[in-house]
């Protein structure tokens, strides 16, 4: 059972002519609603892939039957949700423009009992996006633990990401979080990732990297070829290849491969869980791209 801890939240995707500069206004060219949160998104691509997920999170009273409520249930998404009375779902609001680049607006709502609730003890857990304090908590009492600060990076305190350092086995991160944590405590990328067993560090259409700290190693994956059309969710879709190889037994290295093929998938439609591939689909691609897939 993999758990993941983070935002299930309502993703509004608006396209505008441009981002708006302070003090101006633009046009809104599409506007689209669709299932998300960093933590939902993963969870959800375990459950299409056929692993075994549990989604850790919080969410307004209107969430339980609705639509996405439903889509969980249907997908065997095993849920614990902290469930506020008089605050909604966590919504992101994201404005892309045609060139490419991304603005987002991001409203906590339920997600805000994160910090009042108490942090359960688990076995295998994926820290996503979340509240920093919960996060320190469930690292600190997990046996296995992975984390991914993602966009909430800003709220964590140099303590709190030194603990969290303390305390995980896997790091995920894009290679601008590591610039970021290694700010936060004025440090290089070097000593940060000599402290952690294994750290994965995106870096966009240039792939990503696989540090091992007790070997020193460092092995690059190209990102996989897709037909591009939005950026959205292709971490958490990555995050959800890997886990699920791993949860099959297979070595970090090719888990990091499972991991490109799947965000590759996410990229080619907007919404992060409208394209998700199953096992299957996912090995058809893999081979095209890498080769003959390896039996465990």
């Amino acid at each position: 059972m993999i758990s993941v801890v983070g935002h299930t939240a309502i993703d509004h995707i608006i396209t505008v002519l441009e981002l708006p500069q302070r003090h101006k206004s633009t046009p809104v060219l599409d506007h689209k609603v669709y299932n998300g949160g960093g933590a939902a998104n993963i969870a959800v691509g375990i459950a299409v892939l056929g692993g075994d997920a549990e989604l850790i999170s919080a969410v307004g009273k209107e969430f339980s039957g609705g639509e996405y409520d439903t889509y969980l249930k249907k997908l065997n998404v095993k849920t614990r949700f902290f469930v506020s009375e008089d605050k909604r779902t966590s919504t992101c609001y994201m404005f892309n423009d045609p060139k490419g680049d991304q603005t987002t607006v991001f409203e906590w709502g339920a997600g805000e009992l994160f910090t009042t609730e108490k942090a359960p003890k688990l076995d295998f857990v994926h820290m996503a996006t979340g509240e920093a304090e919960f996060n320190v908590s469930i690292a600190e009492q997990a046996e296995f633990a992975s984390f991914d600060p993602g966009q909430d990076l800003i709220k964590y305190t140099k303590e709190q990401l030194l603990s969290l350092i303390d305390n995980i086995d896997i790091l995920f991160c894009n290679h601008h979080e590591l610039k970021t944590i290694c700010e936060k405590l004025g440090q290089n990328s070097e000593w940060v990732l000599k402290q952690i067993p294994t750290s994965i560090v995106t870096m966009s259409e240039k792939g990503s990297r696989l540090y091992t700290n007790n070997s020193g190693n460092v092995k690059e994956f190209p990102a996989v070829k897709a037909d591009f059309a939005e950026p959205t969710g292709a971490g958490d879709g990555y995050r959800a290849g890997f886990f699920t190889a791993l949860q099959k037994g297979y070595p970090t290295d090719i888990c990091c491969k499972v991991g490109a093929v799947t965000s590759s998938f996410v990229v080619e439609k907007v919404g992060c869980q409208t394209n998700l591939a199953d096992w299957d689909r996912m090995l058809r691609r893999y081979r095209e791209f890498f080769g003959e897939f390896p039996a465990l």
